[in-house]
């Protein structure tokens, strides 16, 4: 099993990077954001994710451990295979589509290639509690009161406008929420213009 690979970033081909370790050059497929930040020549140390089948023997590389791990929870998801997983990081940094995942945001992962509703829905319902962000006083209020907030007609009226539920519970944030449902659907769609 390999863990990590460590060496010189010798190419940069289309879609994946080759890293010379020990005289052999590994291809590894990497995220878009990855691919940006490796350099020709320059050392670097990658976290890999050995994909066998019996026709090809694929490895995924990552800069951060976290986003390996990030790929290996897309992994768990039933439809979603490794070049799936791939594109999902590919659409932002990992911590965008962690954000995306607990936010319940099918439309921002549904911008990643091959990736539709179904899945997009999927991945949200397997994974919103599992991404594991970390509470700030931010996430807490746009992320982790995802529950309290599908009761909120508030929200649900902005979501029913095209909002996320992310968005439209950044939009709602700083308005009193004793308020009527009428008049913070209102003050939130001023603070917009």
């Amino acid at each position: 099993m390999i863990v990590t690979l460590s060496g010189e970033i010798s190419e940069k081909l289309q879609e994946l990077v080759v890293l010379e370790a020990g005289g052999i050059g590994y291809g590894l497929f990497v995220t878009v954001e990855d691919y940006g930040q490796l350099k020709q020549g320059d050392t670097a140390k990658l976290y890999v994710y050995e994909h066998i089948r019996e026709s090809a023997y694929d490895l995924y590389g990552f800069v951060s451990p976290d986003t390996k791990a990030l790929f290996e929870q897309l992994l768990s998801v039933n439809g979603v295979g490794p070049r799936m997983a791939l594109n999902m990081l590919s659409i932002g940094s990992s911590s965008e589509v962690k954000h995306a995942i607990a936010g319940g945001d099918t439309k921002f992962i549904q911008a990643a290639n091959g990736v539709g509703k179904r899945v997009a829905e999927r991945v949200v319902v397997d994974l919103k509690d599992k991404v594991g962000l970390l509470s700030s006083a931010s996430t807490d209020s746009l992320f982790v009161s995802n529950a309290a907030a599908q009761q909120d007609e508030a929200v649900q009226a902005l979501v029913s406008l095209g909002y996320t539920p992310a968005d439209a519970l950044a939009a709602l944030d700083g308005i009193k929420p004793d308020l009527p449902a009428e008049d913070r659907i209102k003050q939130a769609l001023k603070g917009r213009a």
